[in-house]
Parts: structure tokens; C-alpha cells; sequence
């Protein structure tokens, strides 16, 4: 492509962001799409001075991560229904130094869970307390799953329970547990800490659908565990590139080339 000064910017804020493949998702859509546009990846320390400067620069759309998904919301304009009742917004749109908030991961999460089991009845342990497992728990509570959120930090875990009006188990506890669907939403066992795992063995059960959002590395310790047990599994890629596309969708009016897109993905996480 040439970059030149009718060049639209897009980016993902966060820390960390380097680890990110959003980059290459969305390139490969803009590039599909014959957009002259390009995506990059900022790693930010103040949310309020990013957002003033997305409005400076004429950002067009922006993916918002860890550690800013809730941190970001008193600095927009506007925040879809949806973002406004989860409490997190993932994705920035920029309609003329306008900007609104939305939430793309609860979708995205919600494809890639129903494609291997009907949500109703259900029962699920969310690992986490953070954007993303807010926007999975209520996304789960409107399908008619019972959730409990599993945190290392009591106050955080207790006070997303809270929002949810669902039950907290403390991390220690975690093992005596029964559940249908394990969702893990947190950076442990994200490269290059790929020997981690948030959770202990004995709560993994064969028959039991485990998520895991993390996609670098595609198979995280808990992914290779639980397929070992018997359990189904789901990457982080599936939800990654559901949410990416309703992110695409969403600042170009334009579906996003789902082969295209998974071929970039693939390249990227391919070993060396």
C-alpha cells in the first residue's frame, strides 16, 4: 500500500500492546477492502491523554484493551446501549471528533462459545474480574447461563460479582467447583509466560466447554490441558476475530474477509 496524506488511521491503545495481534487482523481487512488506510498499535500510560489526542489526529477507530476497557468511558461522547450496560467499551468510533463508545467482545465471545454449545441452563465459571469478563458475564447472563466470576484479587472479583448479581468463589476454592463452561479472561499463560495457568487441574472435567481469550499462544497451558482431559476447547482466535470483524464493521460500514483475515492471523502465530 502507499501511505500518503489521505492515509486513514486506526490503533489499538493498551498496556502492553506489543504482544497484539490486532495489527494484523485489521490490516488485512483494510488491505481486502481497498482501503488507503493503516492500523497501528499504541502503547499508552494515560487513557484521558489518549483520548484527547485520537480526537487530535483525527484517529478514525480505535480497539481499547487492558488495562482501559471501563477507564475510558467518562472521556467519550457517547456509548452504545449495549457497552453502556456491560460496562466496558473495547472500541472507539470517531464520527467527525464525535466519539462513541461500543463493545465488541461480548459478541465475539458469544459467537465463538455458541458454535460448540447452547448457552441456556448452563453453568459457568468466569476467570477474571476485568473488560473482558464483564462483557462475557453479561452476555452469558442474557443467554440464561448461571455464572460465578473466580478472581485472585477478592475486592475486584467481588465487586464485578456484584454488578452481575452472581456469586464469587475466591481462586483457592475454585477446584471444589462444578460447572459447565470454564471462561478464562485473564493474561496468565499469555506469550512469553506460556507456562502458566490461572486455574488448578482438578477443575477440569471431561465434557466440561473451556474458552480461553488468550490467542498468543494459540494453545495456552490451559487449552493443551483441558483437550487432554477430554474437555472441548476454544482459542482466543476464535472470539478475537469475531470481535475484529464487528470492530471493522463498525468504522468502515464493510464486512470484514473472514479466509483473508484467518490466513494473516495464522502467519503470525505460526512458530518460527
Amino acid at each position: 500500500m502507499i501511505i500518503d496524506q489521505h492515509t486513514a488511521l486506526y490503533g489499538v491503545v493498551g498496556n502492553p500492546v506489543r504482544h497484539s495481534l490486532s495489527p494484523a487482523l485489521h490490516n488485512a481487512a483494510l488491505s481486502a477492502g481497498g482501503l488507503n488506510a493503516v492500523y497501528l498499535a499504541f502503547e499508552i500510560e494515560d487513557i484521558e491523554e489518549c483520548v484527547k489526542g485520537i480526537r487530535a489526529l483525527s484517529i478514525k477507530g480505535t480497539s481499547i484493551t487492558t488495562p482501559f476497557k471501563t477507564a475510558v468511558i467518562p472521556y467519550l461522547d457517547e456509548i452504545d446501549p449495549l457497552a453502556k450496560r456491560i460496562g466496558a467499551v473495547n472500541t472507539i468510533v470517531n464520527d467527525n471528533g464525535r466519539l462513541k463508545g461500543y463493545n465488541t467482545d461480548a459478541l465475539g465471545a458469544l459467537k465463538a462459545l455458541e458454535e460448540k454449545i447452547k448457552l441456556p441452563g448452563m453453568t459457568c465459571l468466569i476467570i477474571g474480574a476485568g473488560g473482558a469478563a464483564r462483557a462475557i458475564g453479561f452476555v452469558l447472563k442474557e443467554k440464561g447461563a448461571t455464572i460465578s466470576i473466580v478472581n485472585r484479587s477478592q475486592k475486584r472479583g467481588k465487586e464485578l460479582a456484584r454488578s452481575l448479581e452472581c456469586r464469587y468463589v475466591p481462586i483457592d476454592e475454585v477446584d471444589v467447583e462444578k460447572a459447565d463452561i470454564l471462561v478464562q479472561t485473564t493474561p496468565v499463560g499469555m506469550y512469553p509466560d506460556v507456562g502458566q495457568c490461572p486455574v488448578p487441574k482438578s477443575i477440569l472435567k471431561e465434557g466440561m466447554v473451556v474458552m480461553d481469550i488468550i490467542y498468543n499462544p494459540l494453545e495456552t497451558k490451559l487449552i493443551r490441558m483441558s483437550g487432554a482431559l477430554g474437555c472441548t476447547t476454544i482459542n482466543g482466535l476464535h472470539m478475537f476475530i469475531h470481535q475484529g470483524m464487528e470492530q471493522f464493521r463498525l468504522w468502515t460500514g464493510l464486512g470484514a474477509p473472514l479466509n483473508r483475515i484467518q490466513r494473516a492471523l495464522e502467519e503470525k502465530l505460526r512458530p518460527a
